[in-house]
């Protein structure tokens, strides 16, 4: 095609044009309209202040790793979206096969909603299950917490550095009758779940790494008579906007229990669980706490009963969320339980705790019926926040037991642990039991220390010998007994 040779002149011209009047511009207006560029580029967005996006501050889990790294054969458009009919029970007979895909193609041979058993026949099955169709993994031998094993169980081992078993959005998975073993996690969680339903039944967590043993975020965790061994700096479960239901479940070897970050679901019930702790000093790395539970824009509910948390710095901390404690211990503590914001219920529970038993920053603590034992104070509450305490009972040698003495007779004084007027709990002036002792900081082995206020003369005074002077200093005297020591040597009302 022939081109008008005025062609190229008038695009010259046209250009010539529009640089002179730009030249010819007033300097104002050009001043103007590029402080109108920079206002809209410094701007702040309103309403991103105003509605930030939700999600978890901590341990989001990172993408570091891919399966294509640990199977570089591996397609994900397979089967993508039709899943042939395959098998509906595949078996797997581990043996110390690293590298040989055997267990990954099962999970691929596996229909949705069938099962895949994993047998021991001579060692751990090696490899990463990466499941993305609702299915159950199982070992054949069985893992029973409660009675011990009864049959060698099957163990799933991860390769160094990757998870033992992945779990892809809106797919649900059980786990049962198995040992999971990652012994050099490194950054990958040895289960993660990404809003996914998995169902985890007598299985032994051997995870040591920096992440989690347990990640999953959205959905459902739903773990079972399971015991943990997580050598992590991190919380050996994390669970961010999803609902948690855990029973029976041990915990032990983690800087933290358990890390929840409540969904809009149902409440969270923790039942039965054993948390261990190494009791790490507060001054060295990240704060050792047993439960944790933090908020998002819903205001989540979680409900922690029966359960034992002992070792930690923090019993249960809470950030936000709606806590209720029933009949539980906590033990081997610095801080009991402390609420930074939200709510928490204490019924019915025991707690030892060197510090103080709760502690209210911000938000309403309703605390009934429970017994504390070997703290400085039993209660620490800042302006913000609302402590409403009845009817609890306190074991210390420390201060805040200390009794007060009521004139009896003349210069004779008899002690008293009266419920101070609106303190909430009254102070006890026998031993400690030792059956509840045996149940806390007992089963862990160590030795029976009374928590009993402590007093020069009280066993003797306790015969009927004897009485107080008005500092608190016992006096000895053989001459009357019982209730003869409060006359001149009659026996009083």
């Amino acid at each position: 095609m022939k081109t008008s040779p005025n062609a190229g002149h008038g695009a010259g011209i046209l250009f010539v044009a529009v640089m002179a009047s730009l030249l010819l511009m007033n300097p104002l207006d050009a001043g103007a309209q590029t402080a109108a560029r920079v206002e809209s580029q410094t701007r702040p967005n309103f309403g991103l202040l105003l509605d930030p996006p939700a999600s978890s501050r901590r341990y989001r889990q990172p993408r570091r790793w891919a399966y294509r790294d640990h199977r570089p054969d591996w397609r994900p458009d397979r089967d993508h979206g039709r899943f042939p009919g395959g098998e509906q029970e595949v078996v797997v007979d581990c043996g110390g096969n690293p590298g040989s895909g055997a267990v990954e193609d099962a999970v691929r041979r596996v229909r949705p909603g069938g099962i895949l058993t994993l047998r021991d026949r001579g060692g751990a099955c090696v490899g990463w299950l990466n499941i993305d169709k609702p299915m159950t993994v199982q070992g054949e031998g069985g893992f029973d917490p409660r009675t011990g094993v009864r049959v060698t169980p099957a163990i799933l081992q991860a390769p160094d550095g990757f998870p033992c078993i992945t779990v892809a959005r809106s797919v649900r998975v059980e786990i049962q009758d198995i040992v999971l073993a990652s012994p050099n996690g490194g950054e990958a969680a040895c289960v993660v779940g990404d809003q996914s339903d998995i169902l985890i039944r007598r299985t032994d967590f051997r995870h040591a790494g920096d992440e989690p043993a347990i990640y999953l975020h959205g959905g459902l965790l739903d773990i079972r008579d399971t015991v943990i061994d997580a050598r992590t700096p991190s919380a050996a479960v994390v669970v961010d906007a999803a609902t948690v239901t855990a029973e029976k479940l041990s915990v032990a070897g983690a800087q933290s229990g358990l890390e929840i970050t409540p969904g809009d679901g149902p409440p969270s019930t923790l039942w039965g669980l054993t948390l261990t702790g190494g009791n790490t000093p507060a001054n060295f790395g990240p704060r050792a706490i047993g439960v944790v539970i933090r908020s998002r824009r819903d205001f989540g509910k979680v409900e922690i009963v029966n359960s034992r948390i002992c070792g930690y710095v923090e019993g249960v901390a809470i950030e936000g969320a709606s806590v209720s404690i029933k009949d539980s211990r906590i033990c081997k503590a610095d801080k009991g339980a402390v609420l930074y914001n939200g709510e928490l219920t204490l019924t019915g529970s025991r707690i030892r705790a060197g510090t103080f038993g709760v502690g209210a920053a911000s938000g309403r603590a309703v605390i009934r019926d429970n017994v504390f034992a070997g703290v400085r104070d039993v209660f620490y509450r800042e302006d913000r926040a609302v402590i409403d305490a009845r009817n609890n009972r306190v074991w210390s040698r420390n201060d805040v037991c200390r009794p007060t003495f009521r004139p009896r007779f003349r210069d004779r004084y008899a002690p008293q642990w009266d419920e101070r007027p609106g303190s909430g709990y009254a102070c006890q002036s026998t031993a400690y039991p030792r059956q509840w002792w045996n149940e806390e900081e007992g089963s862990l082995g160590i030795p029976y220390a009374d928590d009993g206020y402590a007093m020069s003369g009280y066993d003797r005074y306790q015969s009927g010998y004897g009485w107080y002077d008005r500092e608190g200093h016992y006096i000895d005297d053989r001459r009357y007994r019982s209730d003869e020591r409060w006359g001149h040597g009659r026996r009083t009302n």
